[in-house]
C-alpha cells in the first residue's frame, strides 16, 4: 500500500464517528443560536477557528460547552476536507446584515457557501452577536501569538468581512 493510501486509511479511521453528521459553525453567533443547537439535538459540531483573532473559536466553543455540547475545533482551511469526505450535513454561519441579495458575514463564509452549494449541503445564516470590522491590521496576519511569521517587506491584507450572494444561502434566520 502506498503512503497516500495509508494516510487516507488513517484519516478515515479517525473521522469514522462523524460520518455524514457534522454541523460546521463559522462566526460569532447570538446566544439564542446555541440554544437552537441544543433544541435541535445537533450532536457533532465542528467550529472553525476564525482567524486572525480566533475569537470565533473561543466564543463558540465556550458557549457550546456551557450547553453540554462537545465541539471539535478545526482550522479554517479544513472545511474543504470535511466536505470532500462527505462528513458535513449542514453549515451555520453568523451574519451582520442580510437582504434579498445575500448577507455580510465573517471572512471565510463565502467559501463555505460555495462548498455547501457544490455538495448540496444546506447553508443557514444566523444573526451575529457582534459588529464586524471590515478590515484588520497587517500585524494580525504577519504575526501569530506574538511571533512574526512573514519575512521583512511583506505586506498583509486582512479583510474580516465578505458578502455572500443569496445563491449560496439556503436560509437566513432573522432575530425574533
Amino acid at each position: 500500500m502506498g503512503k497516500a493510501a495509508e494516510n487516507e486509511k488513517d484519516t478515515n479511521g479517525i473521522l469514522d464517528e462523524f460520518t455524514e453528521s457534522v454541523t460546521v459553525l463559522h462566526g460569532i453567533f447570538s446566544p439564542k443560536t446555541f440554544d437552537d443547537i441544543v433544541r435541535k439535538s445537533v450532536r457533532d459540531v465542528f467550529v472553525l477557528e476564525g482567524r486572525p483573532s480566533l475569537e470565533s473559536a473561543q466564543f463558540s466553543c465556550r458557549e457550546l460547552i456551557k450547553r453540554k455540547v462537545k465541539p471539535t475545533l478545526i482550522a479554517d482551511n479544513m472545511a474543504g476536507f470535511l466536505f470532500y469526505k462527505n462528513l458535513v450535513k449542514e453549515v451555520w454561519i453568523s451574519y451582520q446584515v442580510a437582504d434579498e441579495d445575500g448577507a455580510l458575514c465573517q471572512i471565510g463564509a463565502l467559501i463555505l457557501g460555495v462548498l455547501g452549494k457544490r455538495h448540496s449541503v444546506p447553508v443557514r445564516l444566523f444573526p451575529s452577536s457582534q459588529r464586524l470590522a471590515l478590515l484588520g491590521k497587517d500585524k494580525e496576519i504577519l504575526y501569530f501569538n506574538g511571533v512574526k511569521v512573514a519575512p521583512r517587506n511583506v505586506k498583509g491584507y486582512v479583510p474580516l468581512a465578505e458578502w455572500v450572494p443569496r445563491k449560496y444561502i439556503s436560509e437566513i434566520v432573522k432575530e425574533k
